[in-house]
Formats: structure tokens, C-alpha cells, sequence
């Protein structure tokens, strides 16, 4: 081997063995990074208006209430009611609704913390969601348009980032593939918000 070689190869060498190092050094934050927030007030109205998918009231306000858990609602705080329902209970109802009212992370530094009942802070951390309605790849296809509608007028609610969507709904057909709604979502990370988050209500 030449003189060159022999002092090429332990450099190539000594590159390859720092780059791990190198790209965790400039990798992007975890989902699981810490972050100073407060629990704040939240009510909303949210009617259901779709085609291809029916619901019944009582229906409706258990998805609607899997999701706000999912999203990080505070268990012990949560109340979900039905709301301008016409159809017997367990029947489909022409335009479903429930009205909520919850308590939801946000930032420390965001305005709605300046608006929170109890300032408090809280420590937290981001964590991914994958929105799923149903366990089954089937059934789940035909709530496009929930999930849609869930995306614009629930999301909002709470602190979320990287919100990615990904739907093709077409009026009365179920869609092909399971509509995707990921995340990250703001949740507690003390044993005492964990334990309150799991409260019975």
C-alpha cells in the first residue's frame, strides 16, 4: 500500500465513525422534547354533517369523546353532551351534535395560558397520535367525512403541530384507504397529571 493510502483510509475511516455523532448532534428535537404548559378551559359546539356515514346522537358523542381523550382532554374534567338531536337514541340522526366543554394543555407561552383559570405550570411533552376511529381497516374507511370535520372544527382545540391529513372522501362512498390523521399532541409527564388524566369522571 503507498504512503498515500495508508493515510486516505484511517481518514475516510475516522469520517465514517464520527457521523452518527455528527447527524444526532443536528437531528431535530424528539416528539417526546419537555414543555412547560397549563391546563385551559375549552368548550365547543360540533355537528356532524355528512353523506356517506349516518350516526345517532349517542353514537356520535362517543366517538367524539374517544378522539378529545386521544388528543389529550383531561379525563376528570371532560363532559360531553348531546346536542339538536331529533331520532330516538341509537337510531341515525339527520345532523348529530354534542357540545363539550374540557380542560386541554397549551404552551406556557401561548396566549390561551394567559387566558388559564389556574397558571400553574405543568411539565409536558409532545407526543405523536395516529387518530383511529375503529380498530378495523374496513369500517374505519367509511368515516372520511368524521375525520375530515374532526381536522377543522376539533383540532383546533387543542395545542397540536405537524398536523398531517390525508383523505379523499366522495359523497356517499366509502374511501378506498383509512383516512390519516396524525399529530403531536401536548400530555402531561408527572405520576400526579398522569394518575388525573386517568381518573374516572
Amino acid at each position: 500500500m503507498s504512503n498515500r493510502a495508508r493515510l486516505i483510509v484511517p481518514a475516510v475511516v475516522a469520517c465514517l465513525l464520527g457521523l452518527p455523532a455528527w447527524a444526532a448532534e443536528n437531528a431535530p428535537a424528539p416528539a417526546g422534547e419537555p414543555q412547560s404548559a397549563v391546563w385551559t378551559d375549552k368548550e365547543l359546539t360540533f355537528v356532524y354533517q355528512g353523506f356517506t356515514t349516518r350516526y345517532s346522537c349517542d353514537g356520535l358523542r362517543d366517538k367524539v369523546r374517544s378522539v378529545l381523550l386521544d388528543l389529550g382532554a383531561q379525563k376528570k374534567d371532560l363532559k360531553v353532551m348531546e346536542l339538536g338531536c331529533s331520532s330516538p337514541t341509537g337510531r341515525p340522526d339527520p345532523f348529530p351534535g354534542v357540545r363539550v366543554k374540557m380542560r386541554v394543555l397549551q404552551p406556557a407561552d401561548s396566549p390561551d395560558a394567559a387566558k388559564a383559570a389556574d397558571p400553574t405550570p405543568v411539565a409536558a411533552h409532545w407526543k405523536p397520535v395516529d387518530l383511529k376511529l375503529r380498530d378495523s381497516f374496513t369500517t374505519d374507511s367509511g368515516e372520511c367525512e368524521l375525520v375530515e370535520q374532526i381536522r377543522q372544527k376539533i383540532v383546533p382545540a387543542f395545542a397540536a403541530r405537524n398536523v398531517d391529513l390525508r383523505t379523499t372522501c366522495i359523497p356517499h362512498q366509502a374511501t378506498v384507504a383509512r383516512p390519516i390523521l396524525k399529530m403531536e399532541v401536548l400530555v402531561p409527564d408527572t405520576s400526579k397529571d398522569a394518575q388525573q388524566q386517568g381518573a374516572p369522571q
